[in-house]
């Protein structure tokens, strides 16, 4: 028939639980050949199974358990023959590691609480948090008084982590114990303001506690061979919080993470008191919540994790437990609510400070001890998550959203697109020909679009997503807004799609032919899905080679396909049967909120070269327009290479720039000009800021007059941070040099030789000599001409500025501040030379260790440092001019050692006039704009 339907599978969700045992016969069932008129409706689930993970160190370590004649509970809910036999087979592994024993064994049952994807990508995510250089960044566990009641279980909790290679740091209280203590020692506590009065007797008894109790937990880790360090000082300093108030009370002033830090690289877990010790030796109180809060700024780490006894939060109304807590979105709501009060209020102030020090990959997780592993390796987790959160947002028009901004989505990750089947305008004319919503995150990690005419089903033509927007479940967050608006969806993948997996996962039934996926929730009635799919062919709404019409196979063919038992030709997916309701899986990172209101920017000194890189940008900025332009020498000629408007060049002076900013004439100001000329517009702004009050404008100078001045940020936002730049009005951008030099050395500073200075020659294009400005003699136009030519260097390279390079002081002032206080000032010997290319950057770094190592150690310094940047890449290779010339972001490679291994040779680079200059001008600007720091750049 020449437009008969192919058969097709789907699987219906149903109220059938089937037993682990049955689940292949069920999978048999599950394949045989299915078409519209005879639909086997079979649906299985993950048997309720739990196993407590004393049958994980069962199994992880029967033959040590067998020699002492220890046995371990082992409950796995009907299914105990399953487990003993997997402890027979654990015990034949003798030869293996037993701790890659360990860890390949307990990651198969962690697949008991999730899914093996959902497992793996957790345990992927957390083992590549920490680096030898920084070994205690995947998480800070705070545990209650109250749960070290229950020993066992939180021993067991934390040996899990242990086997699988992950090293919390562990801080604990005592705070139940010592009030049993104090009481029967006749000592009534006394509280001012929550916080427990401590007197000579009462810290006696304290640290009498606090040690007692940390060596049981160290010791009920050991007896279950798992190495732990007590920790009981040396790791907070502090002051009196106020002595006459509060007495032995601290407020901590310094955290030393060495010793945690030494307790990791030795392979054991790191147990913690809160007690500090003052400048003179006092010991101190602290509170184990804020000593916690401490720690995790210094240590940055990706989770934060308060075990309690009650499992969570709670909402105070319901009763029900808070699954998840976006501050960004809720926090003010939430501290309105009336059942918010008290404790309750403090908590969610006090993880609002924290979260607001700490990298949005972080976030907080309030659980009990026995649902630890749940928690951390399940995308629906157990307690309380409290992260920073990500906004969404839906519109019905792509304006919302900046047409720029959609479009460069879609020519960066459309798959249509990159492959050549369809251009960005035919995408942006198919959303005119029906109503359509867009869904997305205001940073677009995701974009996703639905098509949904009246009295039809709706569509989803295109789902976006990065890789940011996939790892941290943004997409199934999107996907779960895109469910509560449509309870019924048709969508398509290819079989390259990298997330095919996930779309599977979250469809009730699909029909797949040819590479090409058709996908569809909410209908589990087969003629439906039938009649549909014909209404899809009649209208056009989806590709034809995705629907599951079109003719016959050849009589030939088929004979050659058919399959035993009727096998089917075309993949079909059920629900996922494991785990939560798609799209509600909660993730780790979120993005910051960010303005999407126009603003104006008024540019001083537009006629160089970096003026008119920073004016092509600006071009394409989906909310930031150039409304004035400055050149004493243009003044009155036409604004050449902007493109959003007509702009004429004016000469403004200090005063006229007052006046506009009194008057709020532009939101920002960029300073293009010679080093030691713009002192006298910035004073003029700042005269006229005094009016405007916050309103003031944003200020950026390009050139080094303010790159050590007090009151300006130093706006180099992969090494020095985002924050300080989005709170700043005055930010003094970078030198191309000292960019490139100081993300070359930054990964390197905990590792330089003292007394021996790392080296860095650099290779510029002639562009970053600067212009001149002549006249045309065809004419008669003053036109722009670089200071040095490309013919005058014959070819070859000219090195200058031999000793005393404003840039070398430039990058070691600030490289300083990532050294510890007690450490000296960094300083680089740097070298630069300008060469006959036009722009483009080569820094070659020769850098004096303390400490061997390896190639691999020192990249992985460099991936750490960088892994979540998207303007900076790293690779094997040396880094080219190729890899830089045109670029937006900073390229590093070509690792190399010396033979001793204590010497590394590092090559990076960026094109000057970008990165070195107007792509970071851009993004210090959105920062400090409030926009996306990467509005109007491409990152791609």
């Amino acid at each position: 028939m020449a437009n008969s339907l192919h058969p097709i599978a789907i699987c219906k969700t149903s109220e059938v639980r089937i037993k682990s045992s049955d689940i292949r016969r069920s999978q048999a069932k599950h394949s045989q050949a299915l078409n519209w008129q005879n639909i086997r409706k079979i649906s299985f689930f993950r048997s309720t199974t739990t196993i407590h993970f004393s049958t994980m160190l069962a199994v992880s370590s029967t033959s040590r358990l067998v020699a002492r004649g220890a046995r371990q509970a082992v409950v796995v809910a009907g299914q105990r023959q399953a487990a003993v036999q997997a402890v027979r087979r654990a015990a034949t592994r003798g030869i293996q590691s037993v701790a890659q024993t360990d860890r390949d064994t307990i990651t198969r049952l962690l697949y008991s609480i999730g899914t093996k994807r959902e497992v793996e990508r957790h345990l992927r995510i957390f083992s590549s948090s920490s680096h030898p250089s920084q070994p205690a960044k995947f998480a800070v566990i705070k545990v209650g008084g109250a749960v070290l009641a229950e020993l066992d279980e939180l021993a067991l909790s934390l040996s899990f982590l242990y086997r699988v290679g992950l090293y919390p740091v562990v801080l604990h209280g005592a705070g139940p114990q010592l009030n049993d203590i104090m009481e029967r020692e006749g000592v009534v506590p006394d509280y001012i303001d929550g916080i427990r009065v401590t007197n000579a007797k009462t810290l006696q008894v304290a640290r009498r506690v606090f040690l007692e109790e940390n060596l049981k937990l160290v010791g009920a880790l050991e007896k279950l061979g798992t190495r732990a360090r007590p920790i009981t000082s040396g790791v907070f300093s502090a002051d009196y919080l106020d002595k006459d108030k509060y007495g032995l009370v601290g407020k901590i002033t310094k955290v030393d993470k060495r010793p945690i830090e030494a307790s990791i690289r030795a392979g054991a877990l790191p147990i913690l008191t809160s007690l500090a010790e003052s400048a003179d030796g006092q010991i101190l109180n602290v509170n184990a919540d804020i000593a916690a809060g401490e720690l995790a700024k210094e240590l940055e780490p990706m989770k934060i994790v308060f075990l309690n006894d009650k499992g969570g939060m709670f909402h105070g109304v319901t009763g029900e437990k808070l699954d998840v807590i976006n501050l960004d979105e809720e926090y003010e709501s939430l501290m309105k609510e009336p059942w918010v009060k008290y404790g309750t209020k403090l908590k969610l102030r006090e993880f609002k400070e924290l979260l607001d020090h700490l990298p949005r990959s972080s976030s907080v997780a309030v659980i009990s001890a026995a649902s630890l592993q749940k928690e951390l390796f399940t995308d629906s987790g157990a307690g309380t998550l409290i992260r920073r959160g990500y906004k969404l947002f839906k519109h019905n028009s792509i304006d919302a959203i900046g047409a720029d901004r959609f479009r460069q989505v879609v020519h960066d990750r459309d798959p249509e697109v990159l492959a050549g089947f369809q251009s960005v305008t035919g995408v942006l004319n198919d959303l005119k020909n029906t109503p359509y919503t867009i869904y997305g995150d205001e940073p677009l990690d995701v974009l996703a679009v639905v098509s949904h005419p009246e009295g039809e089903v709706p569509v989803m033509t295109k789902l976006l997503a990065s890789r940011s927007g996939a790892l941290n479940n943004v997409l199934d967050n999107v996907f779960h807004a895109i469910k509560k608006d449509h309870r019924k969806l048709f969508w398509t993948a290819q079989a390259d799609d990298e997330n095919r997996g996930w779309h599977f996962e979250r469809a009730d039934g699909s029909f797949t032919r040819a590479g090409k996926s058709l996908f569809w929730y909410g209908i589990q009635d087969v003629a439906e899905v039938e009649r549909i799919v014909k209404e899809f062919e009649a209208n056009g709404r989806i590709e034809r080679s995705y629907l599951p019409v079109g003719p016959s196979a050849p009589p030939h063919r088929a004979a050659a396909n058919a399959s035993p038992a009727g096998a089917r030709a075309y993949s079909t997916m059920a629900r996922r049967a494991f785990g939560r309701v798609p799209g509600s899986s909660r993730g780790y990172a979120t993005a910051a909120s960010t303005s999407t209101e126009p603003k104006r920017l008024g540019l001083i000194g537009a006629r160089g070269y970096t003026g008119q890189a920073l004016t092509t940008l600006l071009s394409s900025h989906p909310h930031l327009s150039l409304s004035h332009v400055s050149s004493r020498q243009l003044a009155g000629s036409p604004l050449e290479g902007y493109s959003k408007a007509s702009v004429t060049y004016s000469n403004l002076s200090p005063e006229d720039v007052e006046h506009m900013e009194k008057e709020g004439a532009v939101d920002a100001w960029v300073m293009a000009l010679p080093n030691g000329v713009c002192k006298p517009f910035v004073d003029a702004i700042d005269r006229g800021a005094k009016e405007r009050g916050e309103n003031a404008s944003v200020v950026v100078d390009l050139g080094a007059d303010y790159r050590f001045e007090n009151g300006w940020t130093y706006g180099l936002p992969e090494l020095y941070g985002r924050d300080h730049v989005r709170a700043a009005k005055r930010v003094s951008n970078p030198g191309c040099y000292a960019t490139s030099t100081q993300l070359l050395l930054a990964p390197l500073v905990p590792y330089l030789k003292p007394g021996y200075l790392p080296t860095v020659f650099g290779v510029s294009g002639y562009s970053g000599a600067g212009t001149i400005m002549e006249n045309d003699p065809a004419t008669g136009k003053l036109v722009t001409k670089p200071k040095v030519s490309a013919e005058s260097l014959k070819g070859g390279i000219k090195p200058y500025s031999l000793t005393g390079h404003i840039h070398e002081r430039e990058a070691g002032y600030h490289l300083s501040t990532l050294l510890t206080s007690e450490a000296g000032p960094v300083k680089v010997a740097f070298v630069p030379s300008v060469a006959p290319w036009f722009s483009g950057i080569i820094s070659t770094a020769s850098v004096p260790l303390k400490e061997k190592m390896t190639a691999k150690d020192v990249a992985g310094l460099y991936e750490e440092k960088y892994k979540n940047e998207p303007l900076i890449r790293i690779q094997k290779d040396v880094a080219q001019l190729q890899d830089v010339e045109g670029k937006h972001g900073w390229t590093v490679g070509g690792f190399q050692m010396s033979v001793e291994g204590d010497r590394v040779v590092v090559v990076g680079g960026l094109d000057n006039l970008l990165k070195g200059a107007a792509t970071q001008c851009l993004q210090n600007l959105n920062l400090a704009l409030g926009y996306d720091e990467y509005a109007g750049i491409p990152t791609h």
